[in-house]
C-alpha cells in the first residue's frame, strides 16, 4: 500500500480547496517528526497531520487533534515564530514527486510582507519536513542530515534546498506515445515493473492496475508486446494522467475479505471479483486517517513499547531454554523404574548367578515377560542389587525436583506469553503503565528507590454486540484478573482463546436467562482477535458462566482454573463488532 505521487496529488488537490487563503492559527509538534497545523479558514478550522516517521508518512486533513509536550521542541517554536497567523498562499507539488510546498505569507518582525515555504518529503526512511526561505534556504527542518550521513544532499540550516535526483524517471503528466513506449521497451522486465519504474509518482499497484485496464497481464515482458498491446497499455496510462490533470479523483480500499489489502487515488477495478471488493471514500484524507489511524497508533505504541518488550523477550528465551535442558533431564530419568525393577529381580533370584556373569535372564513378574539384566561381572548380585536400587534412589530425587522446577518455569513461561500479547493488543502509553508495573512486581524491572506506584488510568476494551449486550475486553493481566473477579457477577459469560495466551472477554447479562447465539458468537470473536490466535481461520474459545471460574492461591496475575465449559470454533473478524471504548 503505497502513499504515492498519485496519492499526493489527490492530497494536495484537497488541501488547495480547503486551505488556500486561510490562516495558520496553531502549530503543533506532539512528536518528535510530527507537525499538525491548525488553519482557520472562510468555512472554519480544519487542521493538517503531517508525519515524516520512517515507518509511516503522512500528510492528510483531519479534524483530530493530538496532545502536545507541555515544552515546544526547538523547531516548533520556529515555524511558530515564522508562520503563526501566516496567510497561505499556495500549495503545490513538483510534478508527481512525493512532494508538497506549503507557500505561507507572513509580516516580519518591521512589518515587511515575507513569503516562506515548508516542504513535506513522504520518501520512506528519507522523509522529512524542511522549512526554507523565499531564496530556497533551508532555515531548519524536523530531521537534519549531515554529509556523513547522505553523500547525495545534506539537510542542514544555511543549505539550499533542493529535490536530489537519485532516480531516472519520467514526468508521467509530460509524457507521450512515443517516450511512453521507448521507456517501456528500454526496460526488459514485467509490463507492470516498467510503468512504475519508468515514470515518477506511479506505485506498483496503479502500474498493475493499468494492464489490468488495458486487457494486457501485467507480469508479461515488455519484449512480448505488440503495437497494439503497446497502444492499449498507453490508452489506460493516459486515461489515468488526464484525471490527475483535471483532479478528478476516487479514492478507494481494495479489500480481500475483510482484510484491507492496497489503496489508491483511482478505482482498483481489479479488486472486484469473487471475495475482492473495493470501498470508496469521499475523499483522500478521509481513507488515509482511516486506514492509518490504528496503523500509526501500533507503530507509535511498538516504539514506546520497546524496552518492555525486549525485558519480556530476553527473560521469555532465558526460561525457555532452562525449560527445554529441564525436559531433557527429565526425559534421562524416564529408566529409573527400571533399575528398580532390576535391583528387585536381582534379590529374587540372584542367588543362583553364576559368578563372573555379564547378564542374568528373568521373568519380569509384573509383566510376565523375560528380560536381561546386565551385570557388572566383578561385583556379586547383591552388589549389583544395590548399585541399581542407588540408581533408582538418584533418578528419582532428580525426577521429583525436577517436576516441581519445570511446572515453576512453564508457569513462568505462560506469564511472560501472556504479558507480550498484552503488548501486542497495546494501544496507548498509558496500556503499558500496568504492564510495566505488572513486570516491576515481578521483579523483572527494578523499582527505583523511593519510586511509588504508578498511578493507572487504563481501561478494558468496551465493546456492545448487535444484541445490545455489553462486552468487556481486559488488555492486561491485572485487567483480566480485575474484570473476572470484581467486575463480572456470577452469571456473566467469560470466554477466553483455548490453550493460548489472550485476554479474558466478559460479557454482561444483566440479569437475562439466556444469551442469543450471535452474542456467543461475537464475544467468541473478540476472545479470538485479543489472543495469539489472531488471524487464524478458527480459533478455540473456551467459555463458562463468571461463578465457575476460579483462581488458584498464589496463582500468577491472570491465571484461572475452570473445569466444566462449553467450546466453539470462530474466527477472529471483529469488522462488524461495535467498539465504544
Amino acid at each position: 500500500m503505497a502513499f504515492d505521487g498519485i496519492t499526493i496529488a489527490n492530497v494536495v488537490k484537497e488541501m488547495k480547496g480547503e486551505l488556500l487563503g486561510g490562516r495558520v492559527y496553531k502549530i503543533a509538534q506532539p512528536e518528535g517528526d510530527e507537525l499538525i497545523l491548525t488553519v482557520k479558514t472562510g468555512n472554519g478550522q480544519r487542521r493538517v497531520f503531517i508525519s515524516a516517521g520512517a515507518s509511516l508518512p503522512l500528510i492528510y486533513l483531519t479534524d483530530t487533534n493530538k496532545p502536545s509536550p507541555m515544552t515546544a521542541p526547538g523547531f516548533c517554536m520556529l515555524l511558530r515564530k515564522h508562520l503563526q497567523n501566516g496567510r497561505i498562499v499556495d500549495i503545490s507539488q513538483p510534478g508527481l514527486e512525493r512532494i508538497i510546498h506549503i507557500d505561507v505569507e507572513h509580516l516580519d518582525e518591521m512589518g515587511d510582507l515575507k513569503r516562506k515555504r515548508l516542504v513535506v518529503e513522504i520518501m520512506g526512511k528519507h522523509s522529512n519536513i524542511i522549512f526554507c526561505n523565499e531564496d530556497g534556504m533551508i532555515l531548519d527542518s524536523i530531521k537534519h542530515v549531515s554529509g556523513l550521513v547522505s553523500s547525495v544532499r545534506e539537510v542542514l540550516p544555511g543549505k539550499p534546498y533542493f529535490v536530489a535526483q537519485t532516480q531516472d524517471k519520467l514526468n508521467a503528466l509530460e509524457t507521450n506515445f512515443e517516450e511512453f513506449r521507448e521507456a517501456l521497451a528500454s526496460r526488459p522486465m514485467a509490463a507492470f515493473k516498467a510503468v512504475y519504474s519508468g515514470y515518477t509518482g506511479i506505485s506498483p499497484i496503479l502500474a498493475q492496475e493499468v494492464c489490468y485496464e488495458a486487457g494486457i497481464d501485467g507480469e508479461l515482458p515488455t519484449a512480448a508486446l505488440s503495437e497494439v498491446q503497446y497502444q492499449a497499455l498507453y490508452g489506460a496510462f493516459d486515461r489515468m494522467v488526464m484525471a490527475i490533470k483535471s483532479g478528478n479523483f476516487s479514492p478507494n480500499i481494495a479489500y480481500t475479505g475483510s482484510q484491507p489489502v492496497e489503496f489508491a487515488a483511482f478505482p482498483l477495478t481489479m479488486y472486484t471479483h469473487g471475495n475482492d471488493r473495493i470501498v470508496a471514500y469521499e475523499s483522500m484524507s478521509a481513507l488515509l486517517e482511516a486506514y492509518y489511524a490504528e496503523k500509526n497508533t501500533l507503530t507509535r505504541i511498538r516504539q514506546k513499547s520497546s524496552d518492555l518488550r525486549r525485558i519480556v523477550q530476553t527473560a521469555l528465551e532465558r526460561n525457555v531454554k532452562k525449560y527445554d535442558l529441564q525436559r531433557r533431564q527429565m526425559k534421562d530419568t524416564e529408566k529409573r523404574d527400571t533399575y528398580r525393577i532390576y535391583g528387585e529381580l536381582l534379590n529374587t533370584y540372584g542367588y543362583n548367578i553364576e559368578p563372573g556373569s555379564k547378564s542374568m535372564e528373568a521373568l519380569n513378574y509384573y509383566t510376565n515377560e523375560m528380560i536381561t539384566i546386565p551385570l557388572d561381572p566383578t561385583m556379586t548380585p547383591q552388589e549389583n542389587a544395590k548399585k541399581y536400587f542407588d540408581k533408582y534412589s538418584k533418578m528419582k530425587r532428580t525426577y521429583e525436583a525436577l517436576t516441581e522446577l519445570t511446572e515453576q518455569v512453564k508457569e513462568e513461561i505462560d506469564h511472560l506469553e501472556s504479558i507480550s500479547a498484552s503488548l501486542d493488543i497495546a494501544l496507548l502509553e498509558e496500556d503499558l503503565v500496568e504492564i510495566k508495573e505488572e513486570l516491576t512486581e515481578s521483579g523483572y524491572i527494578k523499582r527505583k528507590s523511593g519510586t511509588k506506584k504508578a498511578k493507572v488510568t487504563s481501561k478494558p476494551f468496551h465493546y456492545v454486540s448487535s444484541d445490545g449486550f455489553h462486552i468487556y475486553v481486559g488488555k492486561n493481566n491485572y485487567q483480566n484478573d480485575e474484570l473476572t473477579f470484581k467486575f463480572a457477577t456470577g452469571n456473566d459469560w467469560w470466554f477466553h482463546a483455548k490453550g493460548m495466551p489472550g485476554s479474558h472477554v466478559v460479557v454482561k447479562t444483566e440479569g437475562a436467562e439466556e444469551l442469543p447465539d450471535r452474542t456467543f458468537e461475537e464475544a467468541g470473536r473478540l476472545a479470538a482477535y485479543y489472543s495469539k490466535g489472531r488471524g487464524q481461520d478458527k480459533v478455540e474459545i473456551d467459555y463458562i458462566q463468571k461463578k465457575h471460574v476460579k483462581k488458584p492461591n498464589a496463582a500468577k496475575p491472570g491465571f484461572v482454573v475452570y473445569y466444566t465449559n462449553y467450546s466453539l470454533m470462530i474466527d477472529s473478524d471483529i469488522s462488524g463488532i461495535t467498539q465504544l471504548s
